[in-house]
């Protein structure tokens, strides 16, 4: 069974468990992933080699305490999320017909030329530098939103759509070279009305809280993941759909998609870490559903063992006022 790691926290203060053959073990001195990444760097280990050597401090009852997102930072600003979208097989369907629709041109759109690239290029058979992908920026730490807690949209928002994912998680470091941490699952909530009005407004669209799943999946990622992603509403499952991630249902490879984000320096500065969301081509959007405040987003997917559960609230709103020294 494969290894995951949560972050926890309980009346003693934080901590971090073992997910594996028996269940949540706690890892002996651990109080978060990035403190025990550090560490093994250090010592020229793997996570899974870590957590062995620091020993099995016994059993969590993972109900019992507050889980944390699987991955975060002391200090926010260096923690930055970012994605990459039109990745999946069949991922530029939904996004041509919102851009097609706006434009009201039987000519391809931009979406499905950024697609089609990929297609032809984003797995270069010599494991090369591939086509590069569509990118965006989402946020820093302070957006990544814990389990079970409320993914807020601006008040501004037009919509609050879910965007069932895998994110690569790396640290960088002390040389300025980017390692990966491992995988975790994902929503990378979105504004699709505000990005079906003008694909440019795409960056607007992104700008949003996301949500991790509690687990760090450690080692490879299978390269075929399967899925569901459910919208619940008062109880009742309004919406439910399978989706597929992984290298065998996209259009580029992870390596591809990892070094068109690291090959920029101001993404490689000792000590930040990276969440990278992968993308998707499943979205409950794409099939006329219109979310509300109190819907819960939930998406499972083997091999991680627990759902991303995020009810959605809707923000206050801020007036904001530019005033001249």
């Amino acid at each position: 069974m494969a290894l995951s790691l949560v972050q926890f926290r309980e009346a003693g203060g934080r901590g971090v468990a073992a997910l594996g053959d028996h269940g949540a073990r706690r890892v002996v001195g651990a109080t978060s992933v990035l403190d025990l990444a550090r560490a093994a760097i250090a010592a020229g280990q793997g996570l899974a080699e870590a957590v062995a050597a620091a020993g099995d401090g016994g059993a969590v009852d993972l109900d019992t305490v507050e889980l944390l997102a699987p991955i975060d930072h002391p200090d926010t600003a260096h923690l930055l999320l970012t994605g990459t979208g039109l990745t999946h097989l069949g991922s530029a369907e939904g996004r041509d017909q919102m851009h097609r629709a706006a434009k009201d041109n039987p000519e391809p759109t931009d979406s499905m030329k950024m697609f089609l690239m990929g297609v032809e290029g984003g797995k270069p058979a010599d494991g090369g530098v591939g086509a590069q992908p569509e990118w965006f920026y989402k946020g820093d730490g302070s957006c990544l939103v814990a389990p079970n807690q409320p993914i807020a949209s601006p008040a501004f928002a037009l919509d609050a759509g879910e965007e069932p994912e895998i994110a690569g998680v790396y640290l960088i470091d002390a040389d300025g070279m980017p390692v990966r941490l491992g995988y975790a699952l994902a929503n990378e909530f979105s504004d699709h009305v505000t990005e079906r009005g003008n694909y440019l407004w795409l960056a607007h669209s992104k700008l949003r809280q996301a949500a991790l799943g509690p687990e760090l999946l450690v080692g490879d990622l299978p390269a075929d993941v399967r899925g569901t992603s459910r919208i619940v509403r008062d109880g009742a499952t309004i919406w439910e759909k399978p989706f597929l991630s992984g290298e065998a249902n996209m259009s580029h490879s992870l390596a591809n998609l990892e070094h068109h984000h690291f090959k920029y320096g101001l993404f490689r500065r000792p000590g930040d870490l990276h969440v990278h969301f992968f993308g998707t081509a499943t979205l409950s959007f794409s099939e006329g559903v219109r979310t509300e405040p109190g819907d819960v987003f939930e998406i499972e997917a083997a091999p991680f063992r627990l759902p991303v559960r995020n009810p959605i609230a809707i923000a206050a709103p801020v007036p904001v006022a530019v005033r001249a020294l």
